[in-house]
């Protein structure tokens, strides 16, 4: 399959005027569409600045970013923009749901600034909450809602436009375990029914187990890029993924190393 995204050689170094400090140190990486990938790391790893990158939130200091074969680094910040709100959906751990407006609202939101007609924002809004569960719930303000069914509402938002891209920043990071493991539920059945490709940042092996591939950040730089056996390795992947949330590690195949 096409790349979705392509770095080459992409450094980023933050100019506080006294020092400069690299964050990214020359990654280099692809991730094909239809690909579930997690990229983990601890705190000042990169993978947060990574994420921004790829989310065309920040630009490289050096080296090129290809999306979907273009190159983002040329364009302007009205392009950029366009690309977020038409191929990127973002999920965040915090949720960020605007408190005063239901849930088929928020969805709607993305649609709203894409110029989307107001009777197709609202038939799509709740298509995509029917698909993750929350057909019931569209006319409930976010405090009327659990925290997993706020995240479920944040993931119907991400997916409304159909983005190339879904992108995830620690999403089950203010949730239980187990409303943690049925969110990642709901992330591999979009990848494995609909082909959504999925890049999901956290510093927990036990959620990046959900993915099928494992990247691991260190020190500015890719430490290693490993197919996850667990998800490679039939109808038994599934059980493996929720016991390794229930507190074990994960361990992959090594794929590439940068």
């Amino acid at each position: 399959m096409a790349n979705v995204i392509a770095l080459e050689n992409v450094e980023k170094i933050y100019d506080t005027g006294e020092v400069k400090v690299p964050a990214l140190r020359g990654v280099s990486l692809q991730v094909a569409s239809g690909e579930f990938v997690a990229i983990m790391g601890a705190s000042g790893s990169g993978k947060s600045t990574l994420m921004n990158i790829i989310g065309c939130l920040d630009r490289p200091t050096k080296g090129k970013y290809l999306f979907d074969g273009q190159d983002v680094s040329r364009l302007s910040r009205t392009e950029l923009a366009h690309i977020r709100n038409r191929k990127l959906g973002f999920i965040f751990q915090g949720f960020n749901l605007l408190k005063r407006h239901s849930a088929v609202e928020n969805v709607e939101m993305p649609l709203l600034y894409a110029g989307v007609s107001a009777r197709q924002r609202r038939k799509r809004a709740l298509e995509m909450l029917s698909l993750v569960g929350l057909s019931q719930r569209a006319g409930h303000l976010p405090n009327q809602l659990s925290g997993g069914q706020q995240q479920r509402a944040a993931i119907a938002r991400a997916l409304v436009n159909q983005p190339q891209l879904l992108l995830a920043d620690e999403p089950t990071g203010n949730l239980d375990s187990h409303t943690g493991a049925e969110i990642l539920d709901q992330f591999q059945r979009l990848n494995r029914e609909s082909g959504q490709t999925i890049v999901m940042v956290t510093h927990d092996p036990a959620i990046a187990a959900y993915a099928a591939r494992l990247i691991a950040m260190r020190d500015g730089l890719i430490a290693s890029d490993a197919v996850n056996p667990s998800q490679h390795a039939g109808p038994a992947s599934h059980g493996a993924a929720t016991a390794t949330l229930a507190g074990s590690g994960v361990a992959g195949t090594m794929r590439t190393a940068s």
